[in-house]
């Protein structure tokens, strides 16, 4: 599922993020979502997400249950 929509995101979900240093290769970091820092509905480029791991990126993949 794509990570375009901040209803599919809940925290403690398994996701794959893109961070901004790798924003132009496009390599994806997995992890459990910490927080939602993107507050509207939808967002073109994916939802802000702040990783167990202290990691902030924008959400590509939700992995699904």
């Amino acid at each position: 599922m794509a990570g375009n929509n901040r209803a599919d995101i809940k925290i403690g979900a398994k996701v794959s993020i893109v961070l901004k240093q790798d924003q132009r290769s496009g390599k994806l970091t997995e992890g459990i979502v910490k927080n939602i820092l993107t507050k509207s509905a939808t967002h073109p480029h994916g939802i802000k997400v702040r990783l167990e791991s202290g990691e902030v990126g924008r959400v590509k993949l939700v992995a699904s249950e």
